[in-house]
C-alpha cells in the first residue's frame, strides 16, 4: 500500500513542479529575442563531453580510493602489550597481528620487529624449528634480532617504536618504523619485569 501512495503523491507534486517551472520560464523568457533550438551537432557534442567528464570523473575517484591506504584496526598507532604476555629472553617471539609486529626480548631488551620483508613485503613468519625468521616468499633467513642471515634481502627487518611503562607493559608504536643496516644493542629498549 505505501509504494502505490508514494508513487501517486510522487506524480502529483511531479506534475506540479513541471507546470511551475513552466509558468516561471514563460515569465523570464525574453518576448524580443528568438528561440533557439539545440542543434543535432550540438546534442552530440555535449552528449560527447558528458561522457568524456563522467568517465574521466570516475577514473579519478577510482585512482584515488586505489591509492589511498585504507586505514583499519590499530596499526598506526599505539599497542599495548600487557607485561604477562613479554616472551622471556631466548623464547619464541610474540606475534601481534593487529599491530603487525613480532616482540622479541633478548639480553639487551625487547625489539618489536615489522613483520614484512625488506625484500618484496611478504610476511615473514617465525620458524620454530629453525629459530629463525624465514621469509617463505624467496627465502630471506633472519635470526631472533630481525638481521638478515642469507636471502634476497637488502637488510635486517625494519623496527618499531618501543615504550616501557610503569608497569612493565609494552607500548609499540607501530606508525614509527625505522629502518636500520644492522643490529646495535641501543636499539633495544631496556626491560626489566
Amino acid at each position: 500500500m505505501v509504494p502505490l501512495v508514494r508513487t501517486i503523491v510522487g506524480l502529483v507534486l511531479g506534475g506540479i513542479v513541471a507546470r511551475l517551472a513552466t509558468m516561471l520560464g514563460r515569465f523570464h523568457s525574453n518576448h524580443n529575442s528568438a528561440r533557439s533550438a539545440v542543434t543535432r551537432r550540438g546534442f552530440v557534442r555535449n552528449a560527447a563531453l558528458g561522457s568524456v567528464a563522467t568517465v574521466l570523473a570516475g577514473s579519478a575517484i577510482s585512482f584515488y580510493q586505489f591509492f589511498t591506504p585504507n586505514k583499519t584496526g590499530a596499526f598506526g598507532g599505539d599497542i599495548n602489550v600487557s607485561a604477562s604476555q613479554v616472551p622471556a629472553v631466548g623464547a619464541p617471539p610474540l606475534k601481534n597481528a593487529q599491530g603487525k609486529f613480532w616482540l622479541v626480548q633478548n639480553d639487551d631488551g625487547v625489539l618489536a620487529l615489522y613483520w614484512k620483508c625488506v625484500h618484496l613485503g611478504c610476511t615473514v613468519p617465525w620458524d620454530a624449528n629453525r629459530s629463525e625468521f624465514v621469509c617463505p616468499c624467496h627465502g630471506s633467513v633472519y635470526d631472533s634480532n630481525g638481521v638478515r642471515i642469507s636471502g634476497p634481502a637488502p637488510r635486517p627487518l625494519d623496527l618499531m617504536g618501543v615504550t616501557i611503562d610503569s608497569s612493565g607493559n609494552v607500548i609499540v608504536n607501530t606508525g614509527e618504523i625505522t629502518i636500520r643496516g644492522g643490529y646495535n644493542p641501543d636499539q633495544a629498549t631496556p626491560y626489566s619485569a
